[in-house]
């Protein structure tokens, strides 16, 4: 017949979705913060490279493209170019997000995780440190979530025989 699900089993989808929304838009927030303090003579199309910031803009149009290959090159590029300065820290920050995302057909949490942590190693003054060890966060609970559904699949099929 089946018992009542627990509360907080319930809602641990709600609460990775929040976490995730609440970094998308933290990550979306800060871009715009880039974007509005370029000088109105910049270029309309977006620079890439260290000297200018607006190299995440076309990123995130890469991204919201679903060019997830593209905007990885992008970053790879941008840390290539500036592996101890920033904008490495966000290029490595993205690299993990484009590892995370969901529409991502090469999502790897693993990879993504391991951005993450490259950004808190080698950027420990970031602001996308403190972003990161969030992800991290969201990503270890998106695992263990898994993990608690396998169990709870083989219990279902013990049950049954």
């Amino acid at each position: 017949m089946g018992g009542k699900r627990c509360w907080a089993r319930e809602h641990i989808p709600i609460y990775i979705a929040g976490l995730i929304a609440s970094a998308v838009f933290a990550c979306a927030s800060s871009g715009a913060l880039v974007t509005s303090s370029a000088s109105s003579d910049a270029p309309a199309t977006p620079v890439t490279g260290p000297e200018s910031g607006s190299y995440l803009q076309l990123v995130q149009s890469l991204i919201h493209k679903g060019d997830f290959d593209g905007a990885l090159k992008e970053s790879q590029d941008t840390l290539d170019i500036s592996p101890n300065d920033p904008p490495g820290d966000e290029a490595l920050f993205y690299m993990g997000l484009i590892y995370a995302h969901y529409g991502n057909p090469k999502k790897d949490y693993q990879k993504a995780n391991a951005f993450f942590i490259r950004v808190i190693k080698e950027f420990p003054q970031s602001p996308r440190a403190e972003e990161s060890r969030i992800w991290i966060g969201v990503l270890e609970s998106i695992e263990k979530a898994k993990q608690v559904d396998i169990q709870i699949e083989e219990k279902k099929k013990e049950l049954t025989k």
